[in-house]
């Protein structure tokens, strides 16, 4: 999973711990929001396991010849807008519609998207590599050219450049040793009319480094 390690929050002057700090005024509570319990199942279940475990590192490197697909996820939990780049979206149903991600404990952006009730996931093109890279790199102030974002008619931040993106709810928390893995209940999409599907090269990130996926790249149906 690609995550941003630092705070990646609209520039007002206050530091990190200030922002930790009125974040947990809001209710986080163990990475949660206050209307959406964390699930801590899975580590229970580990935690009951008597067998040896894959080392860290053998399984990073497992999955790093594994190729995923970039997005962007925003929010507002109410102290302005937030945004890290996510390389662990997939979608779980489409009746009813769920999409996943998973955020990184270690990532400072973490306590402001799960304090939020909402989320616009963008899934990105590799046109959109700049973003991606904006929204990955530490310290960087995302929403410093105000030019390249808006809000929608609900609040949320969205950036102009991702034509497909999703805004949905957060209906389920749930724990997964250093992560927290997020459950999005889908409520309305901007995406690509049939016609220009195929014009389309989404942006992947494989190997530590990102990847255009297009008809070059294509080799069966």
């Amino acid at each position: 999973m690609l995550v941003n390690d630092q705070c990646g929050r609209a520039g007002t002057g206050q530091s990190q711990q200030g922002y930790r700090e009125q974040a947990d005024m809001k209710g986080v509570v163990a990475m949660g929001v206050t209307d959406v319990a964390v699930d801590t199942t899975i580590d229970v279940a580990v935690a009951e396991i008597d067998e040896p475990g894959l080392d860290s590192t053998r399984f990073k490197l497992a999955f790093r010849n594994h190729a995923a697909g970039v997005a962007v996820v925003t929010a507002d939990p109410g102290s302005g807008p937030v945004a890290l780049t996510a390389t662990s979206v997939f979608s779980v149903s489409a009746e009813p519609p769920l999409l996943v991600f998973s955020l990184s404990r270690m990532s400072s952006s973490t306590p402001f998207i799960l304090a939020a009730e909402t989320v616009v996931v963008h899934l990105l093109r590799s046109e959109d590599l700049a973003l991606a890279r904006l929204c990955s790199m530490s310290g960087a102030d995302r929403f410093a050219d105000t030019t390249a974002w808006e809000r929608l008619d609900t609040g949320e931040p969205r950036f102009h450049s991702a034509h497909t993106w999703v805004r949905g709810r957060i209906v389920h928390l749930l724990d997964a040793g250093g992560s927290v893995v997020v459950v999005v209940h889908a409520l309305e999409a901007s995406t690509p009319g049939e016609s220009d599907a195929e014009s389309v090269h989404p942006l992947v990130y494989h190997n530590r480094q990102w990847h255009e996926l297009s008809e070059i790249s294509r080799i069966g149906e």
